[in-house]
């Protein structure tokens, strides 16, 4: 059943931009309130490279159950904008949270954004935050074998394009993907800032790589995406059907838009929130409750 924001989100179209996203955060902001009370940061800026925007904060679970799997957030903004925890930027922290209350450690990240860091530095921030969270997640409670990568709009891009940088799996354990840019619609002008002339963006677009990855992959959309990001994951599932023969887990979430798709994870709406635990537990990730 969709959640209580549904009509609301559906009066605002498929349109995105400014005025769309504060009108859905405005939607959120009680309940994500409510729920940021019940886990803090429990490590912030960490850093995993050299860059400023290299850092992380971590979220964890309750004490007991052994190491957990860690699941990394990568926050879009159009290549341009967003931030992992601040006020401008709420609704990226909450899923640190939400995977922290599914026995998860929550790794939520910033990385490089344009115009002063073109293709690939998101891709590649999100492949050097994989390499530190395997090299010391374990000294904050966090299982290395058992990190997931998770992205939406910009941050599945980048997710997308660290699969195409490093190989079929990334040394991830698996990968969510939410209204992400893979490779099969025409660049559109603002995504110049971070992709350069249009004649390369064939060539720098990870749409082989993520058809031919071998992780264990969960696609989602939603009903009210502008039509290029719908067309982009029935794109990106019929290349995973045609390479593997079979479609990956995936779902277009009715009652949401491009930005409540990744905001609302944490709210009474568990349509998406259920999926992405079910993809979880049948692939061993996180164990079933």
């Amino acid at each position: 059943m969709p959640g209580s924001g549904s009509g609301a989100i559906a009066a605002l179209g498929d349109a995105i931009g400014p005025d769309v996203l504060a009108a859905v955060q405005a939607m959120y902001a009680p309940e994500q309130a409510r729920i940021a009370a019940d886990v803090p940061v429990a490590a912030s800026d960490l850093r995993y490279g050299d860059d400023e925007r290299h850092t992380l904060d971590l979220y964890r679970p309750g004490e007991g159950g052994g190491a957990a799997p860690v699941l990394l957030f990568v926050h879009g903004g159009g290549f341009v904008r967003g931030d992992k925890r601040s006020p401008d930027d709420p609704f990226n922290a909450h899923v640190g949270r939400w995977a922290a209350r599914h026995g998860m450690i929550g790794a939520v990240m910033n990385y490089r954004r344009a115009p002063d860091h073109g293709w690939p530095a998101g891709g590649a921030d999100v492949a050097a935050a994989i390499d530190w969270l395997h090299r010391n997640v374990a000294d904050h409670g966090g299982d290395p074998a058992r990190i997931v990568a998770m992205g939406t709009s910009a941050g599945a891009v980048h997710v997308a394009t660290a699969l195409m940088l490093r190989g079929a799996t990334l040394g991830a354990a698996a990968a969510v993907l939410l209204s992400g840019l893979y490779g099969h619609t025409p660049i559109d002008a603002r995504d110049a800032l971070y992709y350069g002339d249009a004649t390369d963006y064939g060539a720098r677009m990870p749409r082989d790589a993520v058809a031919a990855a071998t992780l264990p992959m969960f696609v989602a959309c939603a009903q009210y995406d502008p039509p290029r990001f719908q067309r982009e994951t029935i794109g990106l599932l019929a290349d995973r059907l045609e390479r593997h023969g079979t479609l990956p887990p995936a779902t277009i979430l009715s009652g949401h838009n491009h930005y409540s798709l990744a905001m609302h994870l944490g709210t009474a709406d568990t349509r998406l929130s259920d999926a992405i635990l079910a993809f979880l537990v049948d692939n061993a990730i996180v164990e079933r409750t």
